[in-house]
């Protein structure tokens, strides 16, 4: 069950872009919360924190434990117990300026919002509201640590950040490693809230790997869904079938028309960093290609050719790096 609930997202994606959510019956409520003192971690947890979580520029401010302020709440979306979204937020405790900037931030698979602490901290300091989310089945939204997406969440999310005192509704970014990189690409895409975008590790072209072979490293990453798939349709190995009727069945349109090529130059002229690994076998740098090519001419088309960049690290896989988090920091610098 990995990506299941991208199903409900892709569906309510067309036609792009949208400023509200639809309705589900159960209106936006918050609810308090409390600090995490055990989180969740799906199958091994990590080992300490990693060189790039750990490498995001801070701002030395005096004292700022004491003057950092958390918030733990939880946002009622709809409907059962995935409708429940836990929230960490933190900002500094000053009333200058009164409306601040909000960076999102979103985790990779089998982490949840407290993997992200050092980013939201750093940035914070910076005088950003920093806020972070468990996505579905992870973190506070897993029953355990084999439970195991949705961009609805992230709507609803713009829903209470542009209603806050504190936020300034004009300079909501938002970033995220891997499935977090996938889920800041769809949330932009249906989302003109979310203004400045930076996703990591998270784009990639469903049908160029279909069309290509290359979508094994993909598949590895959330093989029992396939496996279940392979089963159902008689056959003894996965393959280009397989994997074409998964996408099809779970989220339709995810190879055609909100596919990369299609749903990336949606997102201009907001400002838009992909930042990926060169040698990434679950987002190949050759199935960026037309994604890219097609999101550099809609920003050169309305004049907004300086806000758009794409850079694949050499010699990286599919891995988070310190020059990437430094990357997107001075991107959301210079844009919000």
């Amino acid at each position: 069950m990995a990506v299941v609930a991208l199903t409900l997202a892709l569906t309510a994606m067309w036609p792009p872009p949208r400023l509200a959510a639809p309705a589900t019956g159960v209106p936006l409520t918050v609810e308090p919360g409390s600090p995490v003192k055990h989180p969740l971690y799906q199958g091994m947890p990590p080992m300490g924190r990693s060189e790039a979580m750990e490498s995001c520029p801070r701002k030395e401010v005096g004292n700022f434990k004491e003057k950092l302020v958390e918030e733990n709440f939880y946002l009622i979306t709809e409907s059962g117990e995935q409708g429940r979204v836990p929230v960490l937020l933190l900002k500094l405790n000053d009333t200058t300026p009164k409306r601040k900037p909000v960076i999102v931030f979103l985790h990779s698979s089998y982490k949840c919002k407290e993997w992200l602490r050092p980013l939201l901290e750093a940035y914070a300091s910076r005088g950003y509201i920093s806020v972070a989310i468990d996505s579905r089945y992870h973190g506070e939204r897993a029953s355990n640590n084999s439970t195991y997406i949705d961009v609805w969440d992230l709507i609803k999310l713009g829903d209470h950040l542009s209603e806050r005192e504190d936020v300034d509704p004009c300079r909501i970014g938002i970033t995220g490693e891997s499935l977090g990189g996938m889920h800041a690409w769809f949330a932009a895409f249906v989302d003109t809230r979310y203004s400045v975008v930076v996703p990591i590790i998270g784009i990639q072209g469903f049908r160029w790997a279909i069309d290509n072979n290359k979508w094994q490293a993909r598949v590895d990453s959330i093989k029992p869904l396939f496996e279940e798939a392979r089963i159902d349709l008689g056959k003894s190995e996965i393959d280009t079938e397989v994997v074409e009727k998964v996408w099809d069945k779970i989220a339709p349109g995810l190879d055609s028309q909100f596919d990369a090529p299609f749903s990336v130059p949606v997102i201009a002229p907001r400002p838009l960093l992909l930042l990926n690994g060169a040698e990434d076998p679950r987002c190949p740098v050759l199935g960026l290609q037309e994604p890219v090519s097609r999101a550099a001419k809609a920003y050169e088309e309305v004049g907004s050719a300086d806000k758009f960049m794409f850079i694949a690290e050499p010699g990286i896989g599919h891995q988070m790096t310190a020059n990437m988090v430094k990357e997107a920091s001075d991107w959301f610098d210079r844009f919000l």
